[in-house]
């Protein structure tokens, strides 16, 4: 559907006349009804999903194998699509998903809390949970106190989605972390699956970091979640012998993967960014902004492990943009080494009487081009052989 500018225009049809004040009109009309499209979506999803939940309850708690027989379930599969043949999702392995998923939530005496954590800090599109649900005015689900509550988080992800974690996630505090992943970042049931695949749960939030000391408590807690202990450069393939400006090309050439693999709310700024300091210039590897945080992060590459120097010059480049980029209303910057390998009590050691926040990873994955793209092809051979055949036949000629 076409937008309406702001622009002021005048258009005369059937005796009207269309201004500025109509076009505002307009407008809000547009936009009440894609909140009316959003909620009407939001309410069947949630409903649907409470409906799975209760069922799912049931299952659980009136022992129905043993009133009943071990075919019970099956027998409820297809009472449910006699009586509604319309409706999917009564498949008796649909009802089995049901039955595991309240388990694998309700069973569990610190499902509660962790959920209840989970909905005071996820963030969508830079709002709270709790905002966006306001905005689109979610309606309060009903269900008995005597029981778990369905979380609200849970209505914002898919039911394919819910059952994919619950195939693959061991523990509460996992399943958590990739239903936010999937809320925050809009994540796709192949997205979602990629990410349990790389284990994202385990990697993210590893990475040495000082933002306990050095960041207010809000902004650390999320600064350590989003940064890994180690980033995964498979998409990148370069000579087995390759050095930090290499990598930057490659890295600078797939921008959008890299984005993937830092996660969400990362916008680049600039590659070599220059700064003048004391008459002399300096150049940052990678300059990023981070929209969550709010904050300039300098990312400083190095394609060998970890030296004590790389913690000092990284403190010295966020610093600077402090000094001489940050503006106001940012947050203070925050620093991020990816070296190819680490020691712990190293980079430990190296923070002692640094104040700036900064953090260490690494990478692996690389791949080491094959030396099938440093020759020439099939056509590029047949062309040199062509051309020294003339070759051969003008230097044949000239001899007699």
């Amino acid at each position: 559907m076409a937008e309406f500018t702001n622009k002021p225009f005048i258009v005369h049809s059937h005796d009207v006349l269309l201004d500025d004040d109509y076009i505002s009109w307009m407008c809000d009309i547009k936009q009440r009804f894609k909140n009316s499209q959003i909620k009407a979506a939001m309410k069947v999803n949630s409903e649907q999903l409470l409906f799975n939940w209760q069922l799912g309850r049931d299952l659980v708690a009136m022992h129905p194998e043993e009133k009943w027989g071990n075919g019970i379930v099956e027998q409820i599969s297809l009472d449910l699509q006699n009586a509604f043949p319309n409706a999917r999702g009564f498949s008796a392995r649909n009802l089995w998903f049901m039955k595991q998923w309240y388990s694998f939530y309700a069973l569990k005496s610190e499902t509660s809390e962790l959920i209840k954590d989970l909905e005071d800090s996820i963030i969508v599109k830079e709002k709270t949970l709790k905002q966006v649900a306001s905005v689109i005015q979610e309606p309060t689900l009903k269900q008995p106190a005597s029981e778990m509550y369905f979380p609200e988080i849970f209505s914002y992800v898919p039911w394919m989605h819910h059952v994919l974690i619950i195939q693959k996630c061991k523990t509460i505090e996992e399943a958590l972390f990739y239903i936010k992943r999937t809320v925050e970042e809009g994540l796709s049931r192949n997205a979602l699956d990629n990410s349990i695949r790389a284990d994202m749960f385990h990697s993210m939030g590893g990475a040495i970091t000082n933002f306990d000391e050095k960041l207010p408590v809000p902004q650390g807690k999320l600064a350590k979640e989003l940064l890994k202990e180690k980033y995964d450069l498979g998409f990148i393939a370069l000579p087995e012998e390759y050095d930090e400006t290499e990598l930057e090309d490659a890295i600078e050439q797939r921008m959008t993967r890299f984005l993937l693999e830092l996660g969400a709310g990362w916008a680049f700024v600039g590659r070599q960014k220059e700064m003048v300091i004391a008459g002399k210039t300096r150049k940052i590897d990678l300059l990023f902004y981070h929209i969550y945080l709010r904050c300039y992060v300098v990312i400083e590459l190095k394609v060998k492990p970890f030296e004590p120097e790389f913690a000092g010059k990284l403190n010295f480049y966020v610093n600077a943009v402090n000094e001489l980029i940050r503006r106001e209303g940012d947050n203070p910057s925050i620093g991020l080494l990816i070296c190819k390998d680490m020691d712990k009590t190293e980079v430990q050691m190296a923070f002692e009487g640094i104040t700036t926040p900064m953090g260490v990873a690494t990478y692996d994955n690389i791949k080491v081009k094959e030396i099938q793209e440093h020759l020439p092809s099939a056509e590029e051979i047949q062309k040199q052989i062509e051309l020294a055949e003339e070759e051969y036949k003008l230097t044949r000629k000239k001899g007699h």
